[in-house]
């Protein structure tokens, strides 16, 4: 960004602009900002910390019980529920064409042959064909898109979609979905639809995905979670103000869409619209092309990303935080107790950053080019060289910029530059020529106050002295005059 050319009401503008990029503690929000670019300024837009949302079936492992019930161990042929002598779906796992493991859940969409895991036959009705499908992260995470489960076979008449909160030490159902829900878990039939902001917790049972039978246009099973974000942020997600508000206030809903693992348990497979032929139960099984589930990595507003490393998922904590899900305070900086980030006041967001604590001040030691000691004083803090400050001695006074310690800094070529002919040395002092003087060559040999020699600055003073002081303060700030 360059300032010449500017009025002095927008030079002073830029500058307070720049201000904001550097300045290391612009209130509770410097670690989680983006950049506002406008035509002749940049700014900042702050928020609360938070990962972007994405997909999460690239980080989760996915296992079965029983072990045994993906199909091919026994090659066996497959039939269509439309066309029962239409046998032409083999399995085979011995062979990479014919195999259909749990991984093909979790690949691209869209594959041409469409590629599924499937399981074994419903070879011992009328013994119930059951089996859990677990999706697990290692790691805790928060919803934010509807889960939408797409299936080759039909949909199942009986299915459970559950979540643990706890690894899979515990599990509580998130949604009941069957062909007819009174008789299948004695519940009257609901919809997402018929949710309402005092009912958004219920745990429903739903018919909406598992009658009728036109598998091949329908082939999706969801549970919405959109449909209960619009509650509170209206139609289209318009006013997320008010569901961030929400969020933030109401922990057992915040808590409804936090998870770390996922459970889809399969009752009952489709049988089609004729009762179960006994003679060829080939054609009843389940079989998943696909499973979508969008979200973001719970980092409790402490962080801005969530790395995949070594087969895990991590916060990338901030705020003086750590654990996986920044959910403590790191080790000396207990000052306060924990808390988790707020959304609010919104969209700044509130960080609720760890504090040091007294005796970390003491002990974590003083930096060797700004103290004077190796060691803190009786006080808990260093004893700082010239133009050093802060408890470590680690950073700049007004005026200073950090060059293997703190030195003097009042020129920088670019909001201070020296003027009347002079130059910049070392970021640090004007070398000015004959006959001016002063920090900045503003001025003549013999001195402002006396008549005989007058500065050739151009520069306007009062909006020159505003510059200075902005520019000792991002001095002070960053060690270093801004770039």
């Amino acid at each position: 960004m360059r300032l010449s050319g500017l009025l002095p009401l927008q030079a002073l503008w830029a500058a307070l602009s720049l201000t904001a990029q550097h300045f290391p503690s612009w209130g509770h929000y410097d670690l989680c900002k983006a950049q506002l670019h406008w035509d002749q300024a940049m700014s900042w837009d702050y928020m609360a910390c938070q990962p972007e949302a994405a997909l999460l079936t690239r980080s989760l492992k996915v296992s079965l019980d029983p072990s045994d019930s993906t199909c091919g161990e026994t090659p066996e042929m497959y039939c269509t529920l439309e066309n029962p002598y239409m046998c032409n779906n083999e399995c085979d796992a011995h062979m990479p064409e014919l195999a259909h493991p749990p991984e093909l859940m979790l690949d691209d969409e869209g594959r041409i042959p469409n590629t599924f895991w499937q399981s074994v036959s419903w070879r011992s009705f009328p013994e119930p064909l059951l089996i859990n499908i677990t999706l697990s992260w290692g790691k805790t995470i928060e919803l934010t898109e509807d889960i939408v489960i797409t299936f080759e076979s039909g949909r199942p008449e009986q299915m459970v979609l559950e979540k643990s909160l706890d690894h899979g030490r515990t599990w509580q159902p998130y949604q009941f979905y069957a062909a007819d829900c009174l008789t299948s878990f004695g519940m009257e039939p609901r919809s997402a639809r018929d949710l309402s902001p005092a009912s958004v917790l219920d745990i429903i049972c739903t018919e909406e995905y598992s009658r009728g039978y036109v598998w091949k246009v329908d082939k999706m099973v969801r549970f919405e979670i959109q449909e209960r974000f619009a509650l509170f942020g209206g139609p289209g997600l318009q006013d997320m103000a008010s569901l961030y508000g929400q969020l933030d206030t109401t922990k057992d809903l915040r808590d409804f869409f936090t998870l770390t693992d996922l459970r889809v348990r399969l009752l009952r497979p489709a049988t089609g619209a004729t009762s179960v032929d006994q003679h060829n139960h080939s054609k009843y099984f389940y079989a998943i092309s696909n499973l979508d589930i969008r979200g973001r990595c719970k980092c409790n507003l402490h962080a801005n990303n969530c790395i995949w490393e070594k087969g895990k998922l991590s916060c990338e904590c901030e705020h003086n935080t750590t654990g996986p899900d920044c959910g403590r305070c790191k080790k000396g900086f207990q000052g306060r107790a924990w808390r988790a980030g707020s959304y609010l006041p919104i969209p700044k967001g509130t960080a609720n950053v760890c504090d040091p604590t007294w005796s970390s001040l003491r002990n974590c030691e003083c930096h060797p080019d700004g103290s004077l000691h190796h060691r803190c004083n009786d006080t808990g803090y260093c004893d700082c060289k010239e133009g050093a400050t802060g408890p470590k001695c680690d950073r700049c006074l007004p005026g200073y910029n950090w060059h293997r310690g703190c030195r003097a800094g009042v020129c920088d070529n670019f909001l201070t530059r020296c003027e009347n002919g002079g130059v910049c040395e070392d970021n640090g002092r004007c070398v000015c020529p004959a006959p001016y003087t002063g920090l900045l060559c503003e001025k003549g040999q013999c001195g402002e106050e006396v008549g005989g020699c007058v500065s050739q600055s151009p520069r306007d003073p009062t909006l020159h002295r505003v510059l200075l002081s902005l520019t000792a303060l991002l001095t002070a700030a960053n060690g270093r005059p801004p770039l």
